[in-house]
């Protein structure tokens, strides 16, 4: 077992990952939070008796634990190579690294469908400015697909021209993430107690994903040479089902907020994507599962990388509780329904200082 203090000794982490669990000691208080292997999920997801294996089973468990009691947690056997996460998370501090005057050459705006670079300071989060950089993908949309309800959010990813394998590499991991995420799905809806494929088809068989590439500057001051904290990217919840976070594992930043209202360090383990809960899941579950309130804290001199891939609704989707969810909270429905594309739309709008 491997200790280690964070953030000036205030908190101190005893990583227990070899046993599948990672504890946190935040003013001597522990907080369990779960790593759970995926790999008899991921191997039997096409299965049509998906939900009698086992394995799956077992791995059902462990996600309505983890959703119940953290809303967050890490998966690991989930079939893609660290060789290739680490490759994204390289290549996107590639492009950070460039100049402004490259980087901003595919700058977001209205008119990109609200894709593209973010220079620091334009994410907004409560209000205030984020300590971030970033690049803005979504779904590909072709105008009028969805009528008014898309105009929006219509457009095609802006990619930049260097590093020069950036958009191939990007629209891999992207096929790969859409296809784990689906089936990190399936698992939660046999979690529910619902069909596997319960989240499929109409509510996300045509998931309009989203994926943020960002960077997190290191918070050194000069004059003092005491590293300074700010905030990365203020306390809030994802917009959509599930995201699965791929980030730097030299760097510890990313906080989430647990049932007590304490902030817990979200350390990184090599190998693995931290998920958690978004909005359109707590509506889903009926409450069931709540949405994952976190923040980032830079509190490094490091530049940190986080690639987020989130998993969302079809756009034109009414997201509501699911029928044998609402059965397994008193039969009546705790939140109206709501359409996805509209949803998305009032956060993004709020979402930058442009």
């Amino acid at each position: 077992m491997a200790t280690r203090a964070i953030d000036s000794g205030r908190t101190v982490l005893a990583n227990k990952y070899n046993q599948g669990k990672l504890f946190f000691y935040e003013h001597f208080q522990e907080v369990v939070v779960d790593t759970t292997d995926i790999s008899a999920l991921v191997s039997a997801s096409h299965d049509l008796n998906l939900a009698e294996d086992s394995g799956v089973q077992k791995v059902a468990r462990e996600l309505d634990n983890a959703c119940k009691e953290a809303g967050f947690f890490y998966v690991k056997g989930h079939g893609i190579p660290d060789s290739l996460l680490n490759e994204v998370k390289n290549v996107v501090q590639n492009f950070f690294d460039l100049p402004y005057e490259e980087k901003v050459k595919i700058k977001l705006s209205p008119a990109t469908g609200y894709r593209g670079y973010q220079r620091i300071g334009e994410n907004i989060t409560l209000g205030k400015p984020d300590i971030q950089e970033a690049i803005d993908c979504y779904r590909p949309m072709e105008p009028g697909e969805y009528g008014t309800l898309g105009e929006t959010m219509e457009g095609q990813n802006l990619w930049p021209e260097y590093p020069p394998n950036f958009r191939s590499l990007m629209e891999e991991y992207i096929i790969l993430l859409k296809e784990l995420a689906k089936k990190i799905m399936r698992g939660i809806a046999l979690a529910l107690g619902g069909p596997s494929d319960a989240f499929d088809g109409e509510i996300a068989g045509d998931s309009f994903w989203a994926m943020r590439l960002i960077g997190y500057p290191g918070s050194y001051d000069a004059t003092s040479q005491r590293i300074k904290c700010s905030i990365g990217c203020g306390a809030h919840s994802d917009y959509g089902l599930l995201t699965l976070i791929n980030q730097d594992d030299n760097v510890d930043a990313l906080q989430v907020r647990n049932k007590s209202g304490e902030w817990i360090w979200v350390v990184p383990i090599p190998g693995t994507f931290i998920c958690n809960i978004g909005d359109m899941l707590k509506v889903c579950s009926n409450g069931i599962y709540d949405a994952t309130l976190h923040k980032v804290i830079n509190n490094s001199y490091k530049y940190r990388v986080s690639v987020v891939f989130f998993y969302e609704p079809n756009y034109n989707t009414t997201v509501e509780p699911l029928e044998f969810c609402k059965l397994k909270t008193g039969g009546v429905g705790s939140f109206q329904g709501v359409i996805y594309g509209k949803h998305l739309v009032h956060k993004v709008k709020a979402n930058f200082g442009l």
